[in-house]
């Protein structure tokens, strides 16, 4: 399903932009031309959602949307829908880092006026293709721009402390509430029918270079969404709609007091009852959107960290039974293939070794895991005993290499040194080279180890809110690295998937081998 290959992760907000965030304009191709020239031929990226508090991809005001926020507005202007001198207004420095309030701010008047003309032009192939657009997202489409209108309104606060009526869904409250913010409604339909117009032209930029684009799923949502908002039967909120169980994982590598994600845990049986349409639809929408996705904490659909939504803490919790192979079995019945990359890091049971191995899902392999300990540590590639998994120098959730390395202790550092013959100087190089060495089906580095960047770049802090999402490459850092490199150890290791000649053979010894 997946060949051997190597890529990047990398979030579109981290693109340079005059804008003050990364959005799918000229960067985003600039970008792939980048990963083709040096025939890296994967991309992959964070979730696409909208973001709430903190910014986090992974705290979302919808399970299906899009974040409107990444749309370009030179492709407005190139649309007849914005002027030069409302770009202009609207343009900032290309910092290092997001300016989320000020982006924000600048967009929000943006996309209101081209909006604005969007509607006023009424061009009859523009508006048959919006049409089109709201038939075929309507399972969560008007339950979206009816929420995040309302929540305009209320000021962000929680949908359960609006008017109760509307929280409720009764349905006097929802004609109303569509009535009195229609203007804002269309607004919502008009950005989400862009975003997804300029994500897709993306998608078909990369896959005409032969690079596949790598989503990613989370298992949870946020309780401040339209997806509970609109199901709130699919979820464990009372009839208020206040949480009563909610996610995390207990203490890890990554906290002492483990990680508690307040996310609402889902209903399994009433979603089982209902033959898991709703996650039927979120696969299918992942699917389109994306040619393979990573399934965020792919362990609790095996068994979760049930957690009270009162606790401060993670720690006081209990493992609860997932839905296992019954949901996995219904999604490839509808689907057909299930190109899924399984993020399965910390407590990792055989029962969830197996549901992975089951659906033949590629694991996930840390380099920065695997110098802790000694020469059997299951990170370290020479125990990879399947070319069935994907191995990254480190994620989004991890440091960047060099700033790993500056701050692990010297067993570790001496133990990286020593495994890459170096002498730690060049860390960030040593370890994608190590990777690419691998077995591992794919190899994939964050951009910012491509870079060989330091701690201060690094993405996000797991278990912290302030200071998250924030990195952006700088206009002229494509052009610092070295691509006659990158383009040698690509074919060095055989991970250009243009000319690889040994795929057939390992799908065909791994299917030997799952039989």
């Amino acid at each position: 399903m997946f060949k051997r290959s190597s890529g990047i992760l990398l979030h579109p907000t981290s693109f340079p932009s005059d804008y003050g965030i990364g959005d799918l304009g000229l960067e985003a191709k600039k970008f792939i031309d980048f990963l083709e020239k040096s025939e890296l031929s994967v991309w992959q990226i964070l979730p696409l959602g909208p973001t709430g508090y903190g910014n986090s991809p992974y705290a979302s005001y919808s399970a299906f949307a899009g974040n409107h926020y990444l749309i370009s507005p030179d492709i407005l202007h190139e649309k007849g829908l914005l002027t030069q001198d409302e770009l202009k207004h609207a343009r900032l420095p290309s910092l290092e880092k997001v300016d989320y309030e000020t982006a924000y701010g600048n967009k929000r008047e943006l996309f209101s006026l081209a909006s604005t003309r969007f509607y006023e032009r009424n061009d009859k192939q523009e508006q048959k293709d919006l049409k089109k657009f709201k038939k075929d997202n309507e399972f969560w489409l008007d339950d979206y721009v009816l929420f995040i209108s309302c929540l305009e309104h209320y000021g962000f606060q929680p949908w359960n402390t609006w008017e109760p009526g509307l929280a409720k869904r009764e349905p006097d409250a929802i004609k109303k509430a569509k009535k009195e913010h229609k203007e804002r409604i269309n607004y919502h339909y008009f950005v989400q029918f862009e975003f997804f117009n300029q994500w897709m032209k993306i998608r078909e930029y990369a896959n005409s270079k032969e690079i596949i684009i790598v989503g990613d799923i989370p298992i949870f949502v946020d309780h401040n969404s339209s997806d509970v908002w609109a199901n709130s039967h699919y979820f464990e909120v009372d009839s208020r709609g206040n949480r009563k169980l909610v996610a995390g994982v207990p203490p890890d590598y990554f906290s002492e007091t483990g990680q508690l994600w307040g996310n609402p845990l889902y209903k399994w049986k009433a979603l089982e009852k209902d033959g898991y349409s709703w996650w039927l639809e979120r696969f299918k929408q992942m699917f389109y959107l994306f040619d393979a996705i990573r399934v965020d904490h792919f362990r609790g659909f095996d068994a979760y960290w049930e957690v009270k939504a009162d606790a401060k803490t993670a720690m006081n919790g209990r493992w609860v039974k997932g839905p296992g192979e019954d949901l996995f079995d219904t999604i490839l019945k509808k689907m057909g293939t299930l190109p899924i990359i399984a993020e399965d890091l910390g407590v990792i049971t055989s029962e969830v070794v197996k549901l992975r191995d089951k659906y033949n899902f590629p694991g996930m392999k840390i380099l920065q895991f695997a110098f802790s300990d000694n020469a059997g540590n299951s990170f370290l590639p020479h125990n990879y005993d399947t070319s069935n998994c994907i191995v990254y120098t480190g994620t989004h959730d991890n440091d960047t290499t060099r700033g790993w390395y500056n701050s692990a202790s010297e067993k570790e550092r001496h133990h990286a040194r020593e495994y890459t013959r170096s002498d730690g100087s060049a860390i960030h190089t040593e370890l994608i080279h190590t990777a690419m060495m691998s077995v591992a089906r794919m190899a994939i580095f964050p951009m910012q180890d491509l870079l060989g960047l330091g701690n201060e770049h690094r993405m996000n802090y797991p278990s912290t809110v302030a200071n998250n999402w924030l990195w952006r490459y700088k206009r002229g850092d494509l052009a610092k690295i070295d691509m006659n490199w990158l383009r040698w150890l690509v074919n060095l290791t055989n991970r250009n998937p243009r000319l690889n000649l040994s795929d057939a053979n390992l799908t065909t010894l791994e299917t030997e081998e799952a039989n």
